[in-house]
Parts: C-alpha cells; sequence; structure tokens
C-alpha cells in the first residue's frame, strides 16, 4: 500500500483528500502545519506527497527545497496543490523540483489520476538507487562507484541496499539480521559486523564512510557528496 503524505491547513481540504485518497487505498499521512511535516519527513518514508504552498509554520517552497536536497527523498513524486495560480508562482514551483502544480479549485478525480501516473513513473525509477557517484541496480544486482564496477557477495549487496532504502535511519542490527538473514537465523551477531566491515573496505575510503555504527543500536547510511 502506497503512503501518500498530504500537507494542507485547509482543514475542509485535508478532510477531502483523505476521504477521496483513502477509497482508492491509499496509506495517507496528514499534517496542516508545514513543520510538522518536515519533521516526520526526516525519519519517515513516504511514497508521494502533496504540498500546499502557504502554510503555517514552514511554506510548501522550503519543505519541497529539503525533499530535493535530502538522498532519501529526492525523488519523492511531489504535486503542489495551491491557490496561488499565477504563472509565476507555477514556474517556482516546478523549477524547485515539483513534479506536478494543481491550483484550487481542483478535481479530485483529476488529482488522484495524477497521483497513480506518478507512482507509476516512480516505481519503474526504484529499481535503480543512485547517490553521489554510487550506483546500486536492483535488477541486475550490480553495483558501481564512478561507474567503475563493486564486487559484492549476495548478503553485501542485500545489506547496502537495505541501508541505503532507509537512509538517514539507525536500522537496529536485529532488524538487520531479520530481513537479511531471516527470522530463523542461529548463528553469532558478528556475523553482521564481519559483512559490514568487509562491505566497507570495498566501498573503499572515500565511501566507507557512509556506513555509519551507531552506538548500542546498529547502523546508519549517511550519504554525502565527496565532492563538496
Amino acid at each position: 500500500m502506497e503512503r501518500v503524505l498530504i500537507v494542507e491547513d485547509d482543514e475542509n481540504i485535508r478532510q477531502l483528500l483523505k476521504l477521496t485518497l483513502a477509497s482508492f487505498n491509499y496509506e495517507l499521512v496528514d499534517f496542516e502545519n508545514g513543520k510538522d511535516a518536515y519533521d516526520y519527513l526526516q525519519n519517515n518514508k513516504v511514497d508521494l506527497a502533496i504540498l500546499d504552498l502557504m502554510l503555517p509554520g514552514m511554506n510548501g517552497y522550503d519543505i519541497l527545497k529539503f525533499i530535493r536536497s535530502k538522498a532519501m527523498l529526492k525523488d519523492l513524486p511531489v504535486i503542489i496543490l495551491s491557490a496561488k495560480d499565477k504563472e509565476l508562482d507555477k514556474i517556482m514551483g516546478l523549477d524547485l523540483g515539483a513534479d506536478d502544480y494543481l491550483t484550487k479549485p481542483f478535481s479530485v478525480l483529476e488529482l488522484a489520476a495524477r497521483i497513480r501516473s506518478l507512482l507509476r513513473r516512480s516505481k519503474k525509477d526504484e529499481r535503480l538507487i543512485q547517490i553521489h557517484g554510487l550506483c546500486i541496480d536492483l535488477d541486475k544486482r550490480t553495483v558501481t562507484i564512478h561507474e567503475e564496477p563493486v564486487e559484492l557477495t549476495f548478503k553485501e549487496f542485500e545489506l547496502l541496499k537495505y541501508l541505503a532504502k532507509n537512509e538517514g535511519r539507525a536500522v537496529s542490527r536485529e532488524e538487520l539480521i531479520n530481513q537479511i538473514w531471516g527470522y530463523d537465523f542461529i548463528g553469532e551477531s558478528r556475523t553482521l559486523d564481519v559483512h559490514i566491515n568487509s562491505l566497507r573496505k570495498k566501498m573503499g575510503n572515500e565511501y566507507a564512510h557512509w556506513i555509519q555504527s551507531v552506538r548500542q543500536v546498529g547502523y546508519r547510511f549517511v550519504a554525502e557528496d565527496n565532492n563538496a
């Protein structure tokens, strides 16, 4: 079930969106305050965001800038839904990285159609994770750094994929073992550390530090622009 984030301060419009989109079996998360939505996006994954522009706490433009600046969110489909209907407003929103712009009043059926279209497109792109020179091809099960192949074992690839998909989040050791080795895994927890150390070595000095140890928790993947 795809999770759709709604950030809209008008209660009536927000409830209309929730009622309509729930009928299409989307999981919905909604906020009336821009800062609350920003805080939520720091540690939670959504499949699409619908943003109003004029919001209390933090405006939609700033939320959009944040989304496009964060590796974990930069490919998130975003639809701006706003009463600002001037051409300049639309150009600004699209230039900042919005995928679509719909003005109020709007047709909820048209909005639903645009959501379906963006989600279909993003699902095709999900098979490729590209972050600052690192490319993980989920279909071919290959990893390249600056277009040079990195030879990983099956478990190393699964670890890198899982951590990259949860970029920025501290993932517990238990979660990683359950996800990569399975709930019925019988063995030493040291197995995880050995694989992480091997993965770091293969990623080289430039990228090894992207996989951070989180004391008494597990590991966290934090992508950095090494050219910045």
